[in-house]
């Protein structure tokens, strides 16, 4: 007999939506750095923008390390 996993896994695949809800930022945001071709790498599914959850999870990573002030002891 064959069980189930009960547990969801996370989409290998996130659209603006998914990412507006995962960071914050507005979908419009997600599709307009697509257009111009800044944020992570992003690709056509269809009709759907997409983006790898691994590719967007790396480049928020980058930004936080790019961008990190304070920390030091005072």
């Amino acid at each position: 007999m064959r069980t189930v996993d009960a547990q969801p896994t996370e989409p290998e695949y996130l659209d603006s939506v998914d990412l507006e809800r995962l960071t914050g930022t507005a979908a419009s945001t997600w599709r307009y750095w697509a257009h111009i071709g800044t944020g992570p790498r992003s690709f056509k599914l269809g009709r759907r923008r997409v983006w790898r959850r691994s590719e967007v999870l790396r480049w928020l990573e980058e930004q936080e390390a790019g961008t990190q002030a304070g920390g030091g002891v005072a």
